[in-house]
């Protein structure tokens, strides 16, 4: 860890405590009362894209609400409580299917401490513009890109100081949803390299992707991230927005190699198309997928995936045929929680773990 760039994260974002822990903005899941709840922990919470870009108009709203009625608690920090402070949450939003006109007149009128970029179909340069119009319209938003390759890090060192980004997030291919679809690596190479490759950007990075406890914090801090993002492991929040078959789903799978794949087949089952080509999504096994490879027909899977959206939670699960969206830390996962208890139980573990580290090191040490 650069102890000059986890203090500059937190001091522009005052209510956090180190280590840096972010809640993901998962596509619909990651709801105002999963982002608040984070936020009230000492973390920084993101809501993630909705449906449809104007449902953030709604979401941050309720942020906003569960903001105003946490501010009369005595036990949250004078930072979170100030009344002239942002909003301390994040938006996420995905480049090639958001609307950057309704994205902007939000964040303008909610005032997010941070805009999360994720997959633009048009490369660099529409996170340039999305990020110029975003600082244009309210400034103190911080502009975050996510990233999953050393050569997009690459292009992003390409852009003039004004348009880079105030936090990038690296990750690795272990992470659930939407990742890179051929050329993504696994964090523990690929933070290293990228973080190499801008050190002299002086720009936080944080690391995402198969961290799921405290131990998983502690490592990217050896790596050198400025915080961790977790995804998965708020799927079992008692705040996140996901429906209890899916969710039972995410504590019983283990073995996240075998009981996860990266395939399109559960975006064409429900009926989506359009990501761009270099991203594809990681999901728990179940028999859509088993069927496919076995040779059963799209269109018989369809059926058979309609029929299941009408059998409630059963529609997950080993004989399910749902999509179960997840990264590969799904076996580290075995409680739902409340999300404040996540966060300050992982930060705590984390906490522990680098201090027995310091002192295995200092006893190591012959001159001590």
């Amino acid at each position: 860890m650069m102890p000059h760039m986890a203090a500059k994260l937190l001091s522009r974002y005052p209510w956090t405590s180190s280590p840096f822990i972010v809640g993901a903005p998962m596509r619909v899941m990651s709801g105002p009362a999963l982002a608040v709840a984070v936020s009230r922990a000492g973390g920084l919470g993101f809501i993630g894209p909705g449906l449809k870009t104007q449902d953030m108009a709604g979401d941050l709203d309720e942020a906003s609400k569960l903001i105003n009625k946490a501010r009369t608690s005595s036990s949250l920090s004078s930072s979170f409580s100030s009344p002239d402070s942002l909003l301390p949450v994040g938006i996420g939003f995905q480049v090639w299917a958001d609307d950057v006109n309704v994205a902007v007149a939000n964040i303008e009128k909610f005032k997010p401490c941070a805009a999360w970029l994720y997959a633009p179909r048009e490369g660099p340069e529409e996170l340039e513009d999305w990020s110029r119009r975003i600082r244009r319209a309210f400034p103190q938003t911080q502009i975050w890109i996510q990233i999953g390759t050393l050569g997009e890090a690459k292009q992003l060192l390409k852009s003039s100081e004004k348009d880079r980004p105030d936090v990038v997030v690296v990750q690795g291919a272990e992470a659930g949803g939407h990742g890179r679809a051929q050329d993504g690596m696994g964090l523990m190479t690929l933070f290293p390299e990228v973080a190499d490759a801008m050190a002299s950007s002086q720009i936080p990075l944080l690391a995402a992707g198969g961290i799921a406890d405290g131990r998983g914090v502690a490592a990217a801090l050896c790596l050198g991230a400025s915080g961790s993002v977790m995804g998965t492991r708020f799927l079992a929040a008692t705040e996140a927005r996901i429906k209890r078959g899916y969710q039972n789903e995410i504590v019983r799978a283990s073995d996240g190699a075998k009981s996860t794949i990266r395939t399109l087949l559960y975006n064409h089952l429900r009926g989506t198309f359009g990501w761009p080509p270099e991203y594809s999504p990681r999901t728990i096994i179940n028999k859509s997928y088993v069927e496919e490879q076995a040779g059963v027909p799209f269109e018989e899977l369809k059926r058979r995936h309609d029929e299941a959206l009408e059998m409630g939670d059963s529609g997950w699960g080993p004989e399910g045929r749902l999509a179960t969206y997840a990264g590969a830390s799904v076996g580290l996962i075995h409680e739902v929680r409340d999300a404040g208890d996540i966060v300050r139980a992982v930060r705590e573990e984390a906490l522990k773990r680098i201090q027995s580290l310091s002192a295995d090191a200092k006893g190591s040490d012959p001159a001590v």
